[in-house]
């Protein structure tokens, strides 16, 4: 059995939570950059000159790239053979999240209670998902999820009959309503199959693929460059201004559901998709 201090957890989660608010995974700086060189229209190509420009002002000043820095979500893979030394994990994860919104002065956006809006002013509880693995390592993923893209995600329970055609349709669709209101260009996670719950949830974690990075499978693999394709053609273009270029990337993630249902969850990201990983 391996022991994790429970302030080491808590000082990587403080320090994943203020980095990843003021600097974008590499990746994602990059297809930016190939966007503004690839995109035709001059508002769309002056838009991205202003994101570019914004998220390295945020990296060098250490400042948040969006004033929206969102609600914290965690992917969490246990170890079987982990243990954490002074207290529980839950505890340590949701302390690291407090620090890092209150010592990195980051917006709190957390309400205690949905319908009576009471602000938490730390930005807990955070949203966590834990995942038990083998082995002896903690990994955990960050993700600030901001409340503008969140709100034009959509769930749906198909009946299987609506089958290939019918999701791409459906991804679409939902980005066609969405227009501008996620501040594209965007990232689409996509999640099919599980059930209600599990289809959102593999949608958020789709969202932390790398950009540019295809599904293992070639049949969703082609599915997700038709939905790029598609929705690229809609025309809605940077900050929904118009343009070639709406989406950044696709990314599918399945898993196995009931014969009688096909759940298809669809998570729109805006184009600050903040996301980090520590191992420890």
């Amino acid at each position: 059995m391996r022991e994790i201090p429970f302030e080491d957890i808590v000082e990587a989660v403080k320090e994943m939570a203020i980095v990843s608010n003021s600097i974008l995974p590499p990746e994602m700086y990059d297809a930016l950059k190939k966007t503004y060189e690839e995109e035709e229209s001059p508002v769309g190509k002056e838009v991205l000159s202003q994101i570019l420009k914004n998220d390295e002002i945020a990296k060098e000043e250490m400042m948040p790239i969006c004033q929206d820095t969102g609600i914290a979500v965690l992917f969490v893979e246990v170890g079987e053979e982990v243990r954490v030394k002074g207290g529980s994990l839950k505890d340590a994860l949701t302390e690291g999240v407090r620090r890092g919104y209150i010592d990195g002065y980051l917006r709190k956006s957390v309400v205690k209670d949905p319908l009576r809006r009471v602000n938490t002013g730390d930005n807990t509880p955070a949203i966590i998902h834990f995942d038990i693995v083998p082995g002896d390592r903690l990994k955990i993923r960050f993700a600030p999820k901001g409340g503008g893209s969140e709100n034009m995600s959509v769930a749906r329970l198909f009946a299987p009959a609506i089958g290939r055609e019918g999701i791409i349709d459906f991804v679409v669709d939902t980005v066609d309503k969405a227009g501008g209101n996620p501040c594209p260009p965007i990232v689409i996670g996509v999640g099919i199959g599980g059930n209600f719950e599990m289809s959102a949830i593999i949608a958020k974690k789709a969202l932390l693929r790398k950009v540019g990075e295809r599904h293992p499978d070639p049949y969703y693999a082609e599915m997700e460059e038709e939905i790029l394709r598609r929705v690229n053609e809609l025309g809605i273009g940077p900050m929904g201004l118009g343009g070639r270029i709406t989406a950044l990337d696709v990314h599918i993630e399945t898993y196995p559901c009931h014969i009688a249902s096909l759940p298809v969850a669809v998570n729109i990201q805006c184009h600050a998709n903040r996301h980090m990983e520590r191992e420890l």
